[in-house]
């Protein structure tokens, strides 16, 4: 994969939606944000609108739709509600939507068919330009079918585990997404404590590299991912992040990584 087809995307989960944090994306060559509908307690989309109307045609937005106020649901008469607020709030059509975390209804595959057909439905009517679905844990969906996604949305890193990791790839061999994404690369916070305990440099051959320019880096290995969401409110942190994508894996400690994770799982 060459460094060009790795992008790094902000990502808004527990953020304050801050105009700096864009504009400071934006200098810095991140123009890809990811958000969805429940975001900073379901205001995320007018949030945006509001502090950065102007800022948001620079960006490829995706979001993600599923969790409502009273819960989620899978029901495509409120997904469409859902995709039509989205465009309402955001003054704009997402670039991509995604189906949020649908394991946390245990669909069976018609559930899961009718809420994916929907989502493939607002693509084609142009109310998003591309469709897919975001799991936390994939393990639930594992044989379920569906349409073909534009994209699936899977953890990613070194904090997943690996049944996940095999979950996430046996989506990916069975839907054929035409992309596939990662998210929480660093397992909600690039300062807890777990990351004085590892060096993920080893993984690299590239010994300038930071530990946390490292991590991300992983992150796109493990599994593999075309892009990478990061969440946080510090533009000096997505700055120390940006030369990330260009640094070398070594292919042969990822590999022996798998086999030791999935030898102690």
């Amino acid at each position: 994969m060459r460094p060009a087809d790795r992008r790094t995307v902000l990502g808004l989960h527990r953020s304050r939606h801050r105009r700096d944090l864009l504009t400071g994306a934006l200098d810095l060559g991140i123009t890809a944000l990811d958000t969805a509908s429940n975001y900073l307690g379901h205001r995320s989309h007018r949030a945006l609108a509001a502090v950065a109307g102007d800022l948001l045609p620079k960006f490829s937005i995706s979001t993600k739709v599923g969790y409502f106020e009273d819960g989620h649901s899978l029901d495509p008469v409120r997904l469409r509600g859902a995709v039509e607020r989205a465009v309402t709030e955001l003054g704009r059509e997402p670039d991509t939507v995604l189906l949020h975390n649908p394991e946390h209804s245990a669909p069976n595959t018609e559930t899961l068919m009718r809420a994916c057909s929907l989502l493939a439905e607002a693509a084609a009517d142009g109310r998003c330009g591309a469709w897919g679905l975001s799991t936390w844990d994939p393990r639930p969906l594992i044989g379920l079918d569906l349409p073909r996604p534009d994209v699936l949305m899977v953890r990613s890193g070194l904090l997943v585990s690996s049944g996940v990791l095999d979950a996430a790839e046996a989506l990916v061999t069975g839907w054929r997404p035409t992309a596939v994404w990662g998210m929480s690369p660093f397992g909600g916070s690039a300062t807890a404590r777990i990351w004085e305990k590892i060096d993920p440099r080893v993984f690299l051959r590239a010994p300038d590299a930071t530990p946390i320019q490292a991590a991300l880096r992983v992150a796109f290995a493990l599994p593999k991912v075309a892009a990478v969401a990061v969440g946080t409110d510090d533009a000096e942190h997505l700055r120390e992040l940006v030369g990330a994508t260009t640094y070398e894996i070594n292919t042969d400690v990822v590999r022996e990584y798998r086999r030791l994770l999935r030898q102690a799982a």
